[in-house]
């Protein structure tokens, strides 16, 4: 056999050494400090941990003792745990068990407000502790000549509680938020212009088409969101912030320093608004293709036949709902040719028919990946809504606190879901709005053609993600990305003080206009005086 001829050999080479450079991660493992927030949360942030740790990164977590969702141990990261004497799990449960009994009495004004200041002490509460955490961190010298010694590329937090961007300032690192809210509400509000006009306040349950009282109505809304940040909310890191970081801070700004935003939303989700540079999109970025479900929820699956599945969680928070509309629902479930997998840790409804499996979890994703879900009963979690539209499955949603009604109205006005309130479920409503969602095509076209829409990107939302932080970690910050507006007073930022200006250079022009007139005025007279004498 001959020898292979010189360019040959070379093509060999250039193609070998190409598909090597293809195949070299953009970034040497860089070392990053993450600050979670628990819960929820905490799901979406493992997703992106997990991207990182397959890249090559190095990741250490800070956790409290008390953390009911963020292990100790893992083989994705490196833990620092400190002590927290109370569980946030606790301040939740209570305000959600008293929301969700105030929802099915039916509430009236004086009861809303009352759940209004209840949600508010709350959050107020929540920040309280962990600033204290925050402080017991900054007053430990071996754990933060640890930090400073470990020489951290970034810091990865989740501004949902803020303690992550004033450790980020007090080691003087760039920072990357994971964010859809920050600890006044939703993140755009803190750095990008927001009209009143036409873009809800959280909580409003208004969509971005808003007539006279509906603006009125977001006004007040928007009033409550600055009351919670500079009442309940900033004072406890202002406080921190005067002790601990030199020249002081304030969280709203430390906010506003932040490298990049990797938002977790997207404009097929969202109504349009104002954006800046360096908020990244990557709402959906926890999406996978489904993975075959286990064996047994297979067989239970594909017995439903061509009736199709039909799933209901509420989330990590609720486990179950008050036993009355549990036996509702799963009167209703019990009627439906479909088979129903519901995830309920509650006590067994009475009404519960062999159609029927009950679960304590679910994999969430993957049921809904399967071509025989043919809908979804949901609270509207961002993750969950997310999941939905990546499927394709129409929602049937009970919306019960946070972000949710907000979450599905986005849903419903895009016609991919129905929103029924806890307090009017009852057999009867409860069957209608599932029949709807199932037998009314439109439903299942809209949330379809919003997968389309989700899925048709550049890049996805994941590789989008990982290319910000690697950025980051590269260039060491995205300072060039950042408005330089929050450095500015309000009256500036509004040209307030420009308008005074301009007013005061035009009352100027007119009383020295006056002033001309009034004097040739008055010389006529004199002169006409004269004269007749």
């Amino acid at each position: 056999m001959g020898a292979m001829p010189l360019h040959r050999v070379c093509g060999i080479f250039v193609f070998l050494s190409v598909c090597l450079i293809s195949f070299t991660p953009p970034c040497d493992g860089g070392n990053i400090l993450v600050f979670p927030v628990d819960g929820s949360h905490w799901i979406n942030m493992k997703v992106l941990l997990e991207e990182l740790h397959a890249r090559g990164h190095s990741i250490t977590v800070i956790r409290a003792s008390t953390s009911w969702y963020i292990p100790e141990k893992s083989s994705l990261y490196t833990s620092i745990t400190m002590d927290m004497d109370e569980s946030l799990e606790d301040f939740f449960e209570v305000y959600l068990q008293e929301h969700m009994r105030a929802q099915r009495e039916g509430a009236s004004a004086l009861t809303l407000f009352k759940l209004t200041m209840d949600f508010l002490s709350m959050i107020s509460s929540a920040h309280s502790v962990w600033t204290d955490f925050l402080a017991s961190m900054f007053n430990d010298e071996k754990i933060m000549k640890s930090l400073k010694d470990s020489q951290y590329d970034l810091v990865l937090t989740d501004p949902a509680i803020a303690p992550g961007v004033v450790l980020a300032k007090y080691l003087k690192l760039p920072v990357v938020l994971n964010v859809r809210w920050i600890p006044s509400g939703e993140g755009h509000f803190a750095i990008a212009p927001s009209p009143l006009s036409y873009i809800p306040v959280p909580g409003s349950g208004l969509t971005d088409k808003m007539n006279f009282i509906q603006r009125v109505k977001n006004m007040l809304f928007y009033g409550i969101i600055v009351f919670q940040q500079k009442v309940l909310v900033g004072p406890s890191y202002d406080a921190i912030c005067d002790k601990y970081i030199e020249g002081g801070c304030e969280i709203v700004s430390l906010l506003q320093e932040a490298d990049i935003w990797l938002f977790r939303s997207d404009f097929v989700f969202e109504f349009p608004r104002p954006t800046m540079p360096n908020v990244i999109y990557i709402g959906g970025f926890q999406c996978k293709p489904a993975q075959p479900l286990p064996a047994d929820l297979e067989d239970f699956v594909q017995s439903a036949g061509e009736h199709g599945v039909i799933i209901m969680t509420l989330g990590t928070l609720v486990n179950a709902l008050p036993k009355q509309i549990a036996d509702e629902i799963a009167g209703v479930f019990a009627k439906m040719p479909q088979k129903v997998i519901w995830r309920h840790k509650g006590e067994r409804p009475s009404t519960l028919g062999n159609n029927t499996l009950i679960v304590d979890w679910m994999p969430q994703k993957d049921l809904l990946g399967h071509p025989q879900t043919k809908a979804f009963v949901a609270h509207g979690g961002t993750n969950g809504v997310q999941e939905a539209i990546y499927h394709g499955v129409p929602v049937l949603g009970i919306p019960l606190f946070f972000d949710q009604y907000d979450n599905l109205l986005r849903l419903q006005e895009k016609g991919a879901a129905k929103i029924i309130q806890l307090g009017d479920i009852n057999g009867r409503s409860f069957e209608q709005a599932l029949n709807e969602v199932l037998h009314q095509d439109s439903y299942r076209q809209n949330i379809q053609r919003l997968s389309r829409l989700h899925r048709d990107q550049p890049m996805a939302p994941m590789d989008q993600a990982i290319f910000w932080l690697e950025y980051v970690i590269r260039h060491k910050g995205a300072p060039h990305l950042r408005t330089e507006a929050y450095k500015m007073p309000w009256y500036s930022y509004y040209c307030l003080d420009v308008l005074l200006l301009f007013l005061t250079a035009v009352i100027a022009l007119l009383l020295s206009t006056l002033a001309i007139f009034r004097f040739l005025c008055c010389r006529n007279r004199r002169k006409t005086k004269t004269k007749q004498h």
